[in-house]
């Protein structure tokens, strides 16, 4: 087996480390570094509150035992209210989506040219070759502004 860069275990094993450190290990670090911030803003300036939290070990459990419930119904709230006006928000500001909409529509209504056809075939083929960028589709299925013809020209 060659130890490149190129090689494709190699990468998966680089992926892993990318998503192990920075979803799991570094979001464990930096709750326990809050934990132990808000423990030394709260618990070390005012000594009334020492009685009740003896330690930071005291004091992270229940810390976590109100944190933890109040993060997930904030998540949730979230997922059910919020997620659906930010995926509206990114579907309005898809233009790569709304070009291979429209090319779909305009396919099934048969109002696509074999010429189109290509351009779009060797576009898509183009991009999964990771030769051309998604936004520059337009200037592939369309190179000419003159050109009235094809479904990135719909306005």
């Amino acid at each position: 087996m060659r130890l490149s860069f190129d090689n494709n275990w190699l990468r998966r094993r680089w992926l892993d480390f990318r998503n192990g450190h920075s979803i799991y290990l570094i979001f464990a670090m930096t709750f326990a570094n809050f934990i132990t911030i808000q423990y030394k803003l709260l618990i070390d300036k005012v000594p009334s509150l020492d009685w009740l939290f003896g330690s930071i070990w005291i004091f992270a459990i229940l810390f976590i035992a109100i944190y933890v419930p109040l993060g997930i119904i904030i998540g949730y709230w979230h997922r059910k209210s919020q997620w659906t006006v930010e995926q509206e928000a990114l579907f309005r500001e898809n233009k790569v989506g709304a070009v291979m909409w429209l090319y779909i529509m305009d396919l099934i209504e048969g109002n696509v040219k074999e010429e189109d056809k290509k351009k779009m075939r060797d576009a898509l083929l183009k991009i999964t070759k990771g030769s051309t960028s998604l936004y520059d589709m337009n200037k592939i299925i369309n190179p000419s502004a003159s050109e009235s013809s094809g479904p990135a020209t719909r306005t």
